[in-house]
């Protein structure tokens, strides 16, 4: 009669082999859920970034002296400024991170002829910026998880120049 009933040391060494396997299981999951939230958020932070730092050449046109000789080298530097802390330049016409060419940057060296409906004296400057972001993400995706980024990131300012 001694065989029906397992031993409480048995039963824990069951139970613990129990537990490791649903940790194995979970695990991979877990992982990937918090990696992909990493991944996401640090996009989406990057992504206003750029917004802003479009903004920024435009405006650092906008406010320059009359007269400033190359407004483009404004524009350049206001843009470099707001994308320093992600390791992200615009030098030539080309986003580059860490040397290697991740996108490009429009940043004309004087104004043109706004766009309508303003009137048609009216001279503006656009700042473009996009970033190939699904190719050249700036952190390391958890593997799968980067089917989950947009494929480009891209903004554009445009300011009127008095």
């Amino acid at each position: 009669m001694t065989g029906s009933r397992t031993s409480p040391h048995r039963r824990r060494t069951r139970e613990r082999g129990a537990a490791v396997v649903e940790f194995a299981l979970v695990l991979p999951l877990f992982l990937a859920l918090v990696f992909g939230i990493i991944s996401y958020g640090w996009m989406l932070s990057y992504r206003q970034s750029i917004s802003q730092a479009a903004a920024e050449g435009a405006r650092a046109v906008a406010v320059a002296p009359n007269g400033t000789p190359n407004l483009g080298a404004v524009a350049t530097a206001a843009v470099n400024r707001s994308l320093s802390s992600y390791g992200v330049t615009c030098e030539g016409g080309a986003m580059r991170h860490d040397g290697a060419t991740v996108g490009s940057c429009t940043i004309p060296a004087s104004s043109t002829t706004c766009p309508a409906p303003n009137p048609s004296r009216a001279r503006c400057v656009t700042v473009t910026l996009a970033h190939r972001y699904r190719a050249n993400p700036l952190i390391p995706s958890f593997p799968g998880l980067g089917l989950t980024l947009p494929s480009e990131l891209r903004f554009a300012s445009t300011v009127e120049v008095s």
